[in-house]
């Protein structure tokens, strides 16, 4: 049919359904971000609902009118109705920024502001970096890097604090393991996500642990903040060794938007790859400009979507409800009014869709690598937990404690079974060692020897000068793990030529991986 022959209707009966589902799904990411940023770092009302919300806000609604237009353009040029894509914050770089950005540098400087900051400067150059590194980067390695945060920052924290209030969260969890692990129907066809909140703060109330407060709540505009962004950019420059954070995630990213276009276009529905990942970046650096540090993606879930019937009315709906609650400073109110325990049981699904999501779409041998690439992320976990330990005996008042690293305190941990040593060299850089060590796993599986070789040999020049294993950058300095990866890279790049023979056997059962498809 021509193009421009077909009249497409914006909005259907099933986009209200449509709506609440992916509403619920922004609602609960904003709420997270916002109860991270402010009671685990520091961060003013002011920052967190008046400069970050907004922004994400901005970010958003801009996303979404791209999105509107991308699918008139596709209705047209098909002659019939389609889905438009669902978009908002990405929710597994979204920790990424969190814990691997922000954080660390609330830790290093207890300055929120510099830390939001660095956050939106991050988040601004993670918008200009492209997929190039995914040509040599094993899938395995990408999201089992992701895993690992998933697994212990996503999915077992939030777990624990399931426990901690079992009355609320146990409420919560039974509905989200029956409506979204199960994938059973619920009574209205509510979304889970939306019962499970409301029933754990029904909980929380009965029991006298919820509440109704208005603080942080108020006309919040969006504004632009370009000297914040500026010096934020700056102290990325001064430390080189957080744009290795933003590759990876930003990398993840833009294979995020692939393999969401890769399953719209599976339930019938083209769209450009392209343009779409040029709009994720696009709308995450716009994000950042106003406040807001935390990358946009078009969001799994279209074919669900697509089920419902629904056009685009439900992301204009987002697109207009979310900027409305951000603005007006409703997302505090909700962030008062909803405990931890009721939003924490989302966070555990989340993790155990992008683990499980993952073991689906990397060949069954790759998961070997997916393993390994995990468990830096343990150590690194390990270690935040460790300092948070010597933290609280402080303020408990025990005095005379050692400093974490002291040389008795190391032997006498290793003693009792801890390996303080080699947990602090993996969790230095947990993100792209996990990473580094996904793809030598994966590569080697698959006889690619010399691009095995080729990231020990990498992972060798940046641990010389402290990228990964190193506290701080320094001049390259030859140490143990260094040496250690020089030997792996020699050995794989010199042995496989005095046995060809096996290393054709292997490359010829390579497979090609199959498309990938992260949850938010």
């Amino acid at each position: 049919m021509r193009e421009g022959s077909y009249t497409y209707k914006l909005f259907s009966r099933s986009d209200f359904s449509a709506f609440w589902a992916l509403f619920t799904d922004n609602l609960i990411n904003l709420m997270v971000l916002a109860g991270v940023c402010q009671f685990v770092f520091g961060m003013p009302a002011e920052i967190v609902y008046g400069r970050i919300l907004p922004g994400a806000a901005v970010a958003i609604l801009s996303g979404v009118a791209a999105y509107v237009v991308l699918a008139k353009r596709a209705a047209a040029r098909h002659g019939r109705d389609v889905t438009a894509l669902p978009y908002g914050i990405s929710t597994p770089v979204m920790f990424v920024y969190l814990f691997g950005v922000i954080g660390p540098i609330y830790w290093a400087t207890n300055d929120p502001m510099l830390a939001w900051q660095v956050g939106i400067g991050a988040g601004f150059m993670g918008g200009l970096v492209g997929p190039w590194l995914k040509r040599v980067t094993p899938r395995a390695g990408m999201l089992g890097t992701l895993c690992g945060i998933a697994l212990v920052f996503i999915g077992t924290v939030p777990l624990a604090t399931v426990f901690e209030q079992p009355y609320i969260g146990f409420a919560s969890m039974i509905i989200i393991l029956w409506g979204l692990v199960g994938r059973f129907r619920l009574p209205f066809n509510i979304p889970a996500g939306l019962l499970a909140l409301i029933v754990g703060t029904l909980v929380a109330f009965s029991i006298g642990e919820a509440r109704i407060s208005l603080e942080g709540t108020g006309f919040y505009p969006p504004l632009p903040y370009v000297g914040d962004l500026i010096a934020g950019i700056r102290h990325l420059f001064a430390n080189p060794e957080l744009f290795l954070v933003l590759v990876p995630v930003q990398i993840y990213n833009f294979i995020e938007t692939m393999n969401n276009v890769e399953s719209a276009e599976s339930a019938g529905d083209h769209y450009p790859v392209g343009v779409c990942q040029i709009t994720d970046g696009l709308g995450t650096m716009i994000g950042a400009v106003f406040g807001s540090p935390f990358p946009t993606t078009a969001y799994i879930g279209h074919p669900a979507y697509k089920r419902m019937g629904a056009h685009a009315g439900y992301i204009i709906g987002v697109g207009l409800v979310i900027p409305a609650a951000a603005f007006l400073g409703l997302l505090a109110f909700l962030n008062n009014l909803i405990p931890e325990a009721a939003a924490a049981p989302v966070l555990v699904f989340v993790a155990l869709s992008l683990i499980t999501n993952t073991a689906h779409c990397v060949r069954t041998e790759h998961m070997a690598a997916v393993t390994i690439a995990m468990m830096p992320h343990v150590s690194s976990f390990l270690m935040i937990k460790w300092g948070a330990l010597m933290g609280a005996l402080q303020a408990t008042g025990v005095e005379g404690l050692p400093q974490l690293g002291d040389e008795a305190l190391t032997a006498a941990l290793l003693q009792q079974g801890a390996h303080f040593a080699g947990h602090q060299s993996l969790s230095q850089g947990a993100i792209l060692t996990g990473l580094i060590w996904g793809a030598i796993v994966a590569s080697v599986i698959d006889g690619r020897f010399r691009n095995a070789g080729g990231f020990a040999l990498a992972a060798a020049l940046m641990s010389l000068v402290g990228i990964i294993h190193g506290a701080s950058l320094h001049w390259p300095q030859l140490g143990p793990v260094s040496a250690g990866y020089l030997i792996a890279a020699a050995f794989l790049y010199i042995y496989p030529l005095f046995h060809r023979e096996g290393a054709a056997q292997n490359q010829n059962v390579v497979l090609e991986e199959p498309p990938a498809t992260p949850a938010e």
